[in-house]
């Protein structure tokens, strides 16, 4: 099935669209970077999109000669240029010339960019129906790709950037989130040094290292016999054990914290990093029963039965033969509790009244008020969010594989 110039049409369309794109998030981290409002001219940029994408779609693939990338190019330029009269981002070119001349090389380049990756070797004539499916897959896994870095970066560094700033800065100008190198690194960090000497965030990192990693620990030690229970022995109820187990995610936090706030405070684990212990394992013991149930679930029974025959006991085949096998597994488990734990904060801020226990999801809300400064809070928002970070992006192939794995073979 094809449709005469349908590909000439997509093409076009398709630059348009990444040129209004680039330019909202170009000077979006413009006045970001350099402190100055601008109101990016949209539309200019959508015609220099579709101007580029003129040009690559109206040639074959085999005549896409460097004379024609350079002439895609020079469109946008002409157009940008030309079109804004010294105001290529709603400026006058006078004002942060450096900066507008560093974003509007970039945003030229993005475009030009976008629209090879998405056009690439694809006709602007007549598309079978597969080609132009192909080229609205790019464009829009481009798009998605772009939206949602620029959602969760975007956050981000203001976080980072209003952490480093004075208190008078942020007065003079609320908006600009540019670094003075010139200040020294002690000017710089002045906000994390007073966060550790100050406010005891060292303490509060600590405290939630602790809860974390003992979450860790006593979610696997019942989990582990749990889902190996659910999914390799044969016992009444099995069948609705293993369909109910998340059953727990039904009931909202909010709801148990306010009986669990009673009963801690009767039995005096209120107020204690052991109360936290015991609530945590409490709600990820579920989703780690349900992760590695599907896990065990797809290892070969025969390695388990030829290690019973050979004299070992149920624990020792779950000790030598199913644990290593499950290494990716327990490996996303882990991270996955891990994470749950550092980041709750529904439970510590109930349950914690004392300084010298805070965790620091806790901590970080102690900040929240008009005596702290808001880089303060935006440094120790940094501090709690960092560590977790690291660890996630190090250990990211283990929670994938061991996520999907516990999916599909469930």
């Amino acid at each position: 099935m094809t449709r005469p110039g349908i590909g000439f049409i997509a093409a076009v369309v398709s630059g348009g669209i990444w040129g209004a794109c680039w330019m909202i998030v170009i000077s979006v981290i413009f006045m970001l970077v350099s402190g100055a409002i601008t109101r990016p001219p949209v539309g200019i940029a959508l015609l220099a999109g579709v101007a580029s994408a003129a040009v690559l779609a109206a040639t074959m693939p085999s005549q896409r000669t460097p004379g024609i990338q350079i002439a895609s190019i020079a469109a946008i330029i002409v157009l940008l240029g030309g079109l804004t009269l010294g105001a290529p981002l709603g400026l006058p070119l006078s004002q942060v010339p450096l900066y507008q001349l560093v974003a509007i090389a970039i945003l030229i380049v993005l475009i030009w960019i976008s629209n090879r990756l998405v056009i690439g070797d694809l006709s602007g004539g007549s598309l079978p129906r597969y080609q132009l499916e192909l080229m609205f897959i790019r464009m829009m896994k481009g798009l998605g790709f772009v939206v949602f870095t620029v959602i969760v970066a975007l956050p981000f560094y203001v976080m980072v950037m209003t952490s480093l700033k004075s208190q008078q800065s942020l007065l003079a100008n609320p908006l600009d989130f540019s670094i003075d190198l010139s200040q020294g690194a002690e000017s710089l960090f002045r906000s994390y040094i007073e966060l550790f000497t100050q406010f005891r965030f060292g303490t509060f990192l600590i405290n939630s290292a602790i809860v974390s990693v003992a979450t860790v620990i006593i979610t696997l030690a019942f989990s582990i016999p749990g889902a190996y229970a659910v999914s390799r022995l044969r016992f009444p109820g099995q069948a609705f054990l293993s369909r109910s187990i998340l059953l727990i995610y039904m009931v909202p936090a909010i709801v148990l914290v306010i009986p669990l706030y009673a009963v801690f405070s009767q039995i005096g684990l209120r107020n204690t990093l052991t109360g936290l212990m015991v609530v945590y394992p409490a709600t990820t013991i579920p989703v780690a029963l349900y992760m590695l149930q599907g896990y065990f679930r797809g290892l070969p029974a025969e390695l388990e039965e030829a290690g019973l025959m050979d004299g070992l006991t149920r624990v020792g085949v779950i000790l030598k033969i199913t644990l290593p096998l499950s290494l990716p597994a327990l490996a996303s488990v882990a991270l996955y509790v891990f994470m749950i734990a550092w980041n709750e904060f529904l439970f510590a801020f109930m349950f914690l009244d004392n300084i010298d226990i805070f965790t620091l999801s806790r901590g970080v809300v102690s900040l929240n008020s008009s005596e702290v400064p808001r880089q303060h809070l935006m440094a120790g928002a940094v501090v709690a969010t960092v560590p977790v970070l690291f660890i996630f992006l190090w250990f990211e192939r283990f929670l994938v594989s061991g996520l999907t794995a516990g999916s599909v073979k469930g």
